[in-house]
Order: C-alpha cells, then sequence, then structure tokens
C-alpha cells in the first residue's frame, strides 16, 4: 500500500484537474453546437491524463537525476529526491506511459476520424506525438525547454490552444471562432499556474541552473507578468461573454473572478515563495470551475 501510495504522489494528482479543462470545455461547445459523443470525450479525457501523468513522471525524472530537486526546493518533495522511487524504477515507468499514452491517443483519433477524415487523422497523429515529446522534453535530456524558459509557451500551446480547439476539432471535424477566446482563457491560467510554481522554486531553480521564465524575469517582473496572465484571462473571458452572449447565463463564469482577484492581491503582498504553493491548488481548480461554468452558462 506504502508502495502504491509513492507512484500516486508521483502522478501528482493535485496537477490533474488542471489538464483536462481545456478537454471539458470544448467538450461543453461541442454539445452546444450539436456534435458531442460521450466516447469521444471519454477517450479524450483519459488521454490527456496520461500525457498529464507522462509530464509528471517525467519532470521527476530530469529534476531528480539533474539534481535540480534538492533541500532548497519549497515544493512537496519528489519521488527520485527524496529516494522513495529509484531513476530506473521511474524511468521504467516514463516508457510504459508513453506506450499507454501512444494506444490511447489512436484510439481517439480512429474514434474521432476513422477513415473518412484522413487529413485530420494525420494532423492530430501528430500532434499526438508533439504531446508526448513536449511531456517528455520539458526537464529530460540534454536540452530540456523547461531549462530555457520555454515551458510557459508550450503549456499556453498545449493546455489552451490544441486542448479547447483540437478536442472541439474531434467532435465537429471543423474549427469553431467559438472556441478561440475560451482557448485563450484556459491557456493563459494554465501558464499562471506554471509560473506561480516557478515563482515558488525561484531560488533553488537559478541555484541549480533551470532558467524558467520567473528566473529570467526575476521575482519582481514575474510577479507582473503573473498579474498579466489573470487580467488577460479575465479580460479575454469576459469579451468573450459579451461578444457571444445568448443569456444571462453566458455570465455565470463571472463568479470565478472573485478568487482569482482575491488571488492577484495575494500575489502582490506575497513576500514568501513558500506561501504561494496553496495558490497554485487555488487557481487550478479555478480554472476548471471556470470552464464547467462556461460550458454550462451556454447550455442553460
Amino acid at each position: 500500500m506504502k508502495h502504491i501510495s509513492v507512484w500516486l504522489s508521483t502522478m501528482r494528482l493535485r496537477t490533474l484537474p488542471l489538464s483536462i479543462s481545456g478537454i471539458i470545455l470544448g467538450s461543453f461547445f461541442a454539445e452546444y453546437n450539436g456534435y458531442f459523443v460521450w466516447n469521444i470525450f471519454i477517450l479524450a479525457i483519459l488521454t490527456t491524463l496520461s500525457f498529464q501523468i507522462l509530464s509528471n513522471f517525467a519532470n521527476d525524472y530530469g529534476d531528480g537525476i539533474k539534481g535540480t530537486d534538492s533541500n532548497d526546493r519549497l515544493g512537496p518533495g519528489r519521488a527520485v529526491q527524496t529516494g522513495k522511487l529509484s531513476a530506473e524504477d521511474l524511468f521504467g515507468a516514463i516508457k510504459i506511459n508513453v506506450l499507454i499514452s501512444i494506444i490511447l491517443a489512436l484510439l481517439l483519433i480512429f474514434t474521432a476520424f476513422g477513415v473518412k477524415y484522413f487529413l485530420l487523422t494525420v494532423l492530430f497523429f501528430l500532434l499526438g506525438i508533439a504531446a508526448v515529446a513536449a511531456a517528455i522534453r520539458y526537464t529530460m535530456g540534454d536540452s530540456p525547454y523547461g531549462y530555457k524558459g520555454m515551458g510557459d509557451f508550450y503549456v499556453f500551446l498545449f493546455f489552451g490552444l490544441i486542448s479547447v480547439i483540437g478536442s472541439y476539432v474531434l467532435y465537429a471535424k471543423t474549427i469553431d471562432h467559438l472556441v478561440f477566446l475560451p482557448a485563450f482563457t484556459i491557456g493563459l491560467l494554465s501558464v499562471a499556474v506554471l509560473n506561480l510554481n516557478n515563482m515558488r522554486d525561484i531560488v533553488s531553480d537559478e541555484k541549480s541552473k533551470k532558467i524558467t521564465l520567473a528566473v529570467k524575469l526575476g521575482i519582481n517582473n514575474a510577479k507582473k507578468y503573473h498579474i498579466g496572465l489573470i487580467v488577460s484571462a479575465i479580460v479575454l473571458s469576459g469579451l468573450f461573454g459579451i461578444l457571444y452572449y445568448t443569456s444571462l447565463y453566458n455570465f455565470i463564469f463571472f463568479i470565478t473572478y472573485i478568487p482569482l482577484i482575491i488571488h492577484i492581491k495575494k500575489v502582490i503582498k506575497n513576500k514568501d515563495p513558500k506561501m504561494l504553493d496553496p495558490e497554485l491548488k487555488k487557481v487550478a481548480l479555478t480554472t476548471v470551475a471556470l470552464a464547467v461554468l462556461m460550458g454550462i452558462g451556454y447550455l442553460m
């Protein structure tokens, strides 16, 4: 049982709800336009979760063998760092997870497009390969992009644009302008979660030569950048509510602005990076809530 709890901890279960927020929102809009199918939804959720778990495993492994996860790190202890799992065991799990991710992605693509939509099948197959590569290359390898301040871009791309727009295309087989502003919103909030993580670990990351965007900017500019991400997400989602208005129910997701505004105030006043850790969960869950409420608001 103890061994199972270690693996569950290494999966970082608290990160999983955020990873599927874009799928949830894209699926709501597919239902709104009459395209939703349950088996595509289930496979999309499973595929996304497998990608996120793969990313978490690879992050633990990559930072662990590079020595980035040291005693200076303020976040939860990692498996390799604490010795709860050997690097070899985790690398073996990564290989298994890659296989699972590819199988799930192929099942999803075949279920959504079959042989009828050849170009979309090829496109999504390439996106699946890119997602696996991005999950692994964040901290693993000789030149991981997470050590070059590029993590924010990839999170915005995969958790925002590809997640929301891509999931909608899985159902509809076409793109609708309806999903663009929501995709940007989810992407910005997902980047904000990563930036919180990087601001929390800014001291230990700088010592270990992990050059995140927060390290490049410095803590004060990283805070300004963070506020810009949250405010931009609020503005774009609010603009979406106005431009695509159908009823007052559309604005139900505005309630999520309350915790986001409270969060901004806490970040501005923060003096201790360790106290940013609880904010990670708050912003992640608020993002999920925004996705659900935005979707429900258009179905009511």
